[in-house]
């Protein structure tokens, strides 16, 4: 593998890091394009906190590859860093577990499946998630900036497949809580955004990840096993011990999975559903099934629609 060194890095940046593959592989491209970085993940009493065991693991095989430091006859020591050591830190958040109104949250509602698109998705929303989130990443970012003196970015994964079903995922939330942001602290101009997925969706965050993988010296599905995107996985105990897996139905494991199929690779994470582990290969004709199926919804809509308008 013929590692590629970027020797004009930026300086600092905060990452939030889900445990999910679009905030997976943005850690990679910070990793490829910082000097620093600090990694943040949250706690909030999710039911997919295996998200977070994966985001552990995920950081602890990036710190420790033994491609990371390379020898170097010009640099101190002798030795260059391919990438920086990450910064890592799971911020607790859990006692709001019994006040926060969601699905996606412990005691909440049962978590729909589906499409992506539709409707019931809006049981998936956490309220104010976002804006609990950015505040804390911001006062970290502006905290790297205070104590080095140097501008600090903010990673964003937001991508153009994001939903207008959630409305912290919109423009306008974004733009009201920078505003925010600047309003209320000095110094804010030392911290900017950098948001390298903005025009792409899924599909392209993951086409970036192999190429990563490649420039980082890693192995994609060493990267990608690690990374929990599902929002029901399932808790199964065996002679090897307890594991998590991801369900195949929910409708953000059915948008990673969609990725994957576009893409051409299995997915290395492992699935199961009520009857246990399954194959990629039943995941992914389920998947198949579920967008036929949204795609056929949506031409009957577009049909009925011209030919209300036509009469």
């Amino acid at each position: 593998m013929q590692l590629e060194f970027d020797f004009n890095k930026g300086k600092h940046v905060v990452v939030s890091l889900s445990g999910g593959m679009d905030s997976s592989t943005l850690l990679l491209k910070a990793l490829n394009e910082y000097e620093t970085v600090t990694a943040l993940s949250f706690d909030y009493g999710q039911k997919h906190r295996a998200e977070l065991q994966r985001a552990q693991s995920l950081v602890d095989y990036l710190n420790n590859n033994p491609m990371r430091v390379y020898h170097h006859d010009h640099a101190p020591n002798g030795f260059e860093e391919v990438y920086s050591k990450i910064n890592y830190k799971q911020i607790k958040l859990d006692g709001l577990v019994d006040l926060l109104d969601s699905a996606l949250v412990e005691g909440g509602d049962e978590v729909p499946e589906g499409h992506y698109e539709q409707d019931n998705m809006k049981a998936t929303v956490v309220p104010n998630r976002n804006k609990i989130f950015a505040s804390i990443t911001q006062a970290v970012a502006l905290s790297v900036a205070n104590k080095t003196g140097e501008r600090t970015d903010i990673a964003l994964g937001i991508h153009a497949g994001d939903h207008a079903i959630y409305p912290d995922c919109r423009q306008e939330f974004r733009d009201a809580d920078d505003a925010a942001f600047r309003e209320g602290n000095w110094g804010a101009d030392m911290v900017s955004y950098w948001t390298p997925y903005l025009e792409g969706d899924k599909f392209t965050i993951l086409q970036d990840g192999e190429v990563l993988c490649e420039k980082l010296g890693i192995d994609f599905d060493e990267v990608y096993k690690r990374t929990m995107t599902s929002y029901k996985p399932i808790h199964i105990h065996s002679g090897e011990g307890d594991n998590w897996y991801a369900d195949y139905k929910s409708a953000s494991s059915v948008e990673r999975i969609e990725a994957f199929i576009a893409l051409g690779r299995p997915d290395p994470s492992q699935y199961a559903d009520e009857t246990g582990p399954v194959s990629y290969e039943t995941a992914r004709i389920y998947v198949e099934q579920v967008l036929s199926e949204h795609a056929k919804e949506q031409f009957n809509k577009v049909r009925t629609s011209n030919t209300l308008n036509i009469k």
